[in-house]
């Protein structure tokens, strides 16, 4: 008997109107467009003006719904993968299920930052290749707006606010798929990316707020050294272990967070820049929306086929990392 894999049915997606430019940022902090752009490759970011990290993920699940041609009752599960939770408590899943209308799925959340996809995808993977479900929704959702200081000019340009979801059901032969995956973590990485107030730790106070506590830290230069290395490594070792090149890879989708990270990453892969998804230009940062949000649009553009092979790569703040490798199944967008 073949084993049962999970693969990826469906994907859709939701960004904000509002677009917060360079141009834009340099009315606000001390930055300018052409230092952003030959730094991060960042050109405009979007902004959810109303709303919270649970609207964004609820109206990008239903653009999926709506592609896959199935309506909300036939999800048994929705995993969240998110920074940004609308709250503690209830969890930003139950919350999407609650405006789709899912009224026959569980969920939950899943915090892993900007690898949260990934382990998300891997996560629900589980549920479909042991037979448990037949229908599992990720999303990644991210209103990083909500906690970038914008005052800090090293960081307020890197981020954006963005949904996107996937759909995983089963395949029972070998026409593709996940293949295969890996997904790491080092703790030793909080101190360099972190938010600490707001948490158990640090319970919101007077002192936490005045001491912005509550809003995202990032070391620039310790993380961007440990990211471009253990993106490219784990991106590569994938590759390697499953008897591939590069140029068996039809496209790397790599998370968006600085265009020089993505570039070391499909060199040390040996892969062409054709074939990297890349709209970190528009976007930024959306943490976990990023790869999913590339993978619709690739997909709505009519650039995603059926048979292709991916490497899905992220790195993100724990510190986490990992790499997925899939074989593309769903149908070419009409």
């Amino acid at each position: 008997m073949p084993k049962r894999r999970a693969t990826i049915t469906a994907v859709g997606h939701y960004v904000p109107e509002k677009i917060l430019s360079n141009r834009d940022l340099e009315t606000m902090v001390n930055t300018t467009d052409e230092w952003i752009r030959t730094r991060t490759g960042i050109e405009e970011r979007r902004i959810l003006e109303q709303g919270a990290s649970s609207d964004m993920g609820a109206m990008a699940l239903k653009n999926m719904l709506q592609n896959r041609g199935i309506t909300a009752d036939a999800i048994d599960l929705i995993i969240v993968a998110t920074v940004t939770p609308d709250m503690f408590f209830p969890s930003t899943a139950c919350l999407v299920q609650e405006k789709v209308h899912a009224k026959n799925a569980w969920g939950f959340d899943l915090s892993a930052a900007c690898s949260g996809f990934l382990f998300a995808l891997m996560t629900g993977a589980q549920f479909i290749e042991t037979g448990a479900h037949k229908r599992v929704v990720v999303v990644g959702t991210d209103k990083m707006s909500a906690i970038t200081d914008y005052t800090d000019r090293n960081n307020c340009i890197l981020f954006g606010d963005a949904a996107a979801a996937v759909l995983l059901e089963p395949v029972e032969d070998d026409s593709g798929g996940i293949l295969d995956h890996i997904l790491r973590c080092d703790g030793a990485g909080e101190r360099y990316l972190h938010m600490r107030g707001g948490g158990s730790l640090h319970p919101p106070t007077h002192e936490t707020v005045d001491k912005r506590m509550h809003y995202l830290y990032q070391d620039g230069k310790a993380v961007f050294k440990v990211a471009v290395v253990g993106m490219a490594d784990v991106s590569a070792e994938i590759v390697q272990r499953n008897s591939l090149t590069g140029k068996d890879i039809d496209w790397l989708v790599p998370h968006q967070a600085n265009l020089r990270i993505i570039d070391a990453t499909a060199e040390r892969m040996g892969i062409e820049k054709s074939k990297v998804m890349i709209n970190i230009n528009r976007y930024g940062n959306t943490t976990a929306a990023t790869i999913p949000l590339c993978l619709s649009e690739w997909w709505h553009a009519g650039k995603l086929r059926k048979g292709q092979t991916l490497v899905l790569a992220a790195f993100g703040a724990g510190y986490t990392w990992g790499s997925v490798l899939l074989r593309w199944t769903a149908e070419n967008a009409a």
